[in-house]
């Protein structure tokens, strides 16, 4: 007789999960060779290449979803004369403890991502690392990548700088909970109060990403909104769903998070290195989001203009709320998945459409995405000075594999759905990287 508890919705739920793990070619468990390699990191990385400064004394916070454990990113503001403001984003160094070539780091570059399912979570590396040694996890020190920037009034980026440091994560707080509290809808939340300057600290974020997220928009980044639902566990059974709605808090680390991306991608250009690169191509079924926008009263122009789109979908949004979401999932659809493409040195990529920007990658969750363990790893060989020798016979194989790399929605990240034939390429084109890059990593 089947166990009750194996009857129960979250046991049902993970057995499908770890079915469509399988099935799609992904690892749902740690190897033998992984498990005894994680047996033996007792400790988080203290030291690395080069030196790094000591920044533990700022107000850092984690700002994430109430029950993320995987912290990959802080942030923190400073200010400076006039109408500038610093924004600091420090970036967990994940691979100061997952070498290359280690069986965990062939675990992680297999399945590409941490899979994040209704009823279980498939991590991209152990949980011992990724909720551990490897996390920012409030009151411990870890070493970080950061990523400097100095905004305008405007919201524009005037200068930014990428050094490694040792940094202490003094709050972990969550969306929901700071965004009422900024919204003027809620309390202080506790972890906030408990930080000297943490508050205004805050406030000067919040405020420079309403003002970076403007500049964004203006520019012709798109504004878009679907609804997603969160199922609710008692115990093992889902009672309920809950709305995932945008908010001021989410708008912080996400106006921060494409800002660094993009500072990050222009460094490794200015370094010769190749990156790679996160593009949303001009839409192809432009002809059909034309006629969407002529049903509701609007004319976009006859070629592809994201500041044009935008500028429908701001009036969409104002004149219809209710059924905006429906209408943002139809444009969404019609974009088309985002891609991971190579970018070599004195090259340039088409960038994304999406965001209206032209110098975009991935490199703010190493903990979550193998594609930003990527990056970190050339990142980090840029700021020790170390040569790039590319193996430019692998070129062509390169691009041409990089036209099947829809890692995110390959493994069910952000809910995105692709024909399944889509599936292996994305699941195994980060190995095809390797020929390329394995003197770095």
């Amino acid at each position: 007789m089947m166990d009750s508890n194996a009857k129960s919705h979250r046991a049902i739920l993970q057995r499908i999960a770890r079915r469509a793990m399988i099935g799609r070619g992904l690892f749902p468990d740690f190897s033998h060779e992984a498990l005894s390699e994680l047996d033996r990191i007792n400790a988080p990385a203290t030291k690395t290449e080069e030196p790094v400064h000591d920044l533990r004394n700022l107000p850092w916070c984690s700002i994430d979803n109430d029950d993320s454990l995987d912290l990959d990113q802080l942030t923190v503001a400073g200010a400076m004369p006039g109408d500038k403001l610093k924004i600091l984003v420090a970036v967990a160094d994940v691979d100061a403890i997952v070498k290359k070539g280690s069986a965990i780091d062939e675990h992680a570059r297999q399945n590409t991502v941490s899979v994040y399912t209704t009823a279980k979570i498939f991590p991209m590396i152990p949980e011992k690392l990724s909720t551990g040694f490897t996390s920012l996890n409030h009151g411990t020190n870890r070493l970080a990548i950061i990523i400097e920037m100095v905004i305008a009034g405007d919201g524009s980026i005037q200068t930014s700088e990428i050094y490694g440091a040792t940094v202490r994560n003094h709050a972990k707080l969550a969306y929901n909970s700071v965004a009422a509290w900024l919204e003027g809808n809620g309390p202080m939340p506790e972890g906030i109060g408990a930080v000297e300057g943490l508050d205004e600290n805050l406030h000067i974020q919040d405020k420079v990403a309403q003002k970076m997220k403007a500049f964004r928009h203006v520019h012709g980044a798109l504004n878009l909104e679907t609804i997603e639902a969160r199922p609710v566990f008692d115990a093992d059974e889902i009672r309920d769903l809950e709305v995932e709605r945008k908010n001021r808090a989410k708008d912080i680390i996400e106006d921060f998070m494409i800002a660094a991306n993009g500072v990050t991608a222009r460094y490794l250009a200015s370094k010769m290195f190749p990156s790679l690169r996160r593009v949303v191509h001009t839409p192809k079924r432009w002809d059909r989001i034309m006629e969407i926008a002529s049903e509701s009263g609007s004319a976009l122009p006859p070629t592809p203009d994201s500041k044009a789109l935008e500028q429908f979908l701001v009036k969409a949004k104002t004149t219809d709320p209710l059924r905006f979401p429906d209408l943002s999932l139809s444009i969404i659809k019609l974009l088309g998945p985002g891609e991971y493409m190579v970018e070599f040195p004195g090259e340039s990529s088409e960038g994304h459409f999406g965001l209206a920007v032209r110098d975009y990658t991935h490199s703010t969750a190493p903990n979550r995405r193998y594609p930003d363990l990527i990056t970190q790893r050339l990142l980090k060989a840029a700021l020790a000075g170390h040569p790039v020798r590319l193996n430019i016979g692998v070129k062509s194989f390169i691009l041409m594999s990089s036209y099947y790399l829809h890692l995110p929605a390959c493994l069910l990240l952000n809910n995105e759905v692709q024909d399944n034939r889509q599936l292996p390429f994305g699941c195994i084109h980060a190995s095809l990287l390797l020929p390329l890059f394995s003197h770095l990593f």
